[in-house]
């Protein structure tokens, strides 16, 4: 745990969740934080929501008091306060006309030696990074949510993105206390996405198929998926179940699994109905008015254990016990 404002200062645009989750992840590493608020909104809500986040990284006990990091945080419309940063992270919404006008005004405000990292999930990065002024400096910084929580963080190079930048946002989080991959080639995607959404594609495929009902699915995810995946990523899970029945599985397997490129008709009625799962209480699964909201504060108390727990088993402490 770094002290508040310990480090250089890093800019975030954008604060919806997503943003202000980076926020409460930055401040936390000890960096203070010049936050943007493009949509004039954001700026009056974000400052309780981002000490609600650091309230609960008090409570899982990865900092002391709120406030001393809290001081370090400036929100502001003016993309001048970015002056001065030496990195700002773009965390805005996924149409690509909204973020060439974002990146122009940051551009505008910071030095030629300042990197640029967008928090895209869907827009490949060697497509974004042609908006901005020395593209050399642009690259994906993909955070899962939250941020402040999670140990994930996957840095995506594009095709113009300078390795030395990529190293210096590699070196970054280690500091922030994640576990970050490095994708030096640009994919859709890119790795974690399109891991879960071949997941979404088969599970879809398994309910449109009356196969199974989606409490199936889920419980065939939680209970075993979940029990292992904090520990052990894919390929560990394999040498784990010894790797020879793989050969004969595996092809009978990959010839049943769905390949549809559609969107399914379960998700586009969600869609049509304007459900946003918990957030309105409207999703694949039926709410009880003001359930989403239990749901949520459910996530926040189980966050706090599994990030202990994955701290307590990091890669380090796992090959520190093997020895």
């Amino acid at each position: 745990m770094n002290e508040p404002s310990s480090l250089a200062p890093v800019g975030v645009v954008g604060l919806g969740l997503m943003g202000s989750s980076i926020v409460a992840a930055l401040l936390v590493a000890g960096h203070p934080v010049r936050a943007i608020a493009p949509i004039a909104q954001e700026a009056p809500v974000a400052p309780e929501r981002i000490a609600g986040q650091l309230r609960q990284c008090r409570d899982a006990g990865l900092i002391g008091s709120v406030q001393p990091y809290l001081d370090g945080l400036a929100i502001s419309e003016d993309y001048a306060a970015l002056a001065g940063c030496e990195l700002v992270i773009e965390c805005v919404i996924e149409k690509p006309e909204i973020k060439s006008t974002v990146y122009q005004k940051i551009t505008n405000a910071v030095s030629a030696g300042c990197i640029i990292g967008s928090n895209t999930s869907a827009i490949p990065i060697s497509e974004l990074q042609k908006f901005v002024d020395i593209p050399a400096r642009f690259l994906g910084i993909h955070w899962a949510e939250p941020a402040f929580m999670t140990r994930f963080l996957e840095i995506t190079c594009g095709e113009q993105t300078d390795p030395v930048f990529a190293e210096r946002v590699f070196g970054m989080a280690h500091r922030w206390g994640k576990e970050p991959t490095l994708l030096k080639k640009d994919i859709r995607g890119f790795i974690t996405n399109r891991l879960m959404y071949a997941v979404y594609r088969e599970i879809f495929h398994q309910i449109e198929s009356g196969n199974a009902s989606r409490e199936d699915v889920d419980k065939a995810f939680r209970y075993d998926a979940g029990s292992w995946m904090t520990l052990m990523g894919i390929f560990r899970r394999m040498d784990y179940l010894g790797l020879k029945d793989f050969q004969t599985i595996l092809p009978r397997i990959f010839s049943e699994l769905g390949n549809s490129a559609e969107v399914p008709e379960i998700m586009q009625q969600m869609v049509r109905e304007g459900a946003r799962g918990v957030h309105n209480d409207r999703g694949i699964y039926p709410y009880e008015a003001g359930e989403g909201a239990q749901w949520d504060e459910a996530f926040a108390r189980f966050n706090q254990k599994i990030h202990l727990l994955a701290a307590e088993y990091s890669a380090e402490k796992v090959k520190a016990y093997l020895q």
